[in-house]
């Protein structure tokens, strides 16, 4: 019985952590997006005459892959913790 017991609180902890971790990956993709746009944007301002300092934009990095992995990571959490039953609490005796 003590191994169902640790079974249970390992799959419930793993996902309650992998829950906010893939949160976070995911909206760093969407950060990391949104300044790939911001970047094309004002090098179209550019390009049609106005003066932007393109200094102080840099390429954000690989956004797909932070955003797949953090969708993984968020569906793994929920899972974990629905297959564990927390939303049940501690499992009991019978």
């Amino acid at each position: 019985m003590a191994v169902k017991k640790i079974r249970w609180y390992v799959k419930a902890q793993l996902g309650v952590l992998l829950l906010p971790a893939g949160l976070c990956l995911f909206g760093e993709a969407v950060i990391r997006k949104g300044l790939e746009e911001l970047i094309k944007r004002t090098e179209l301002a550019a390009g049609a005459g106005g003066t932007v300092p393109m200094k102080l934009l840099q390429a954000p990095g690989p956004w797909f892959w932070y955003g797949t992995f953090g969708l993984i990571l968020i569906n793994a959490g929920v899972g974990l913790m629905v297959e564990s039953g927390l939303l049940r609490g501690y499992p009991r005796q019978n």
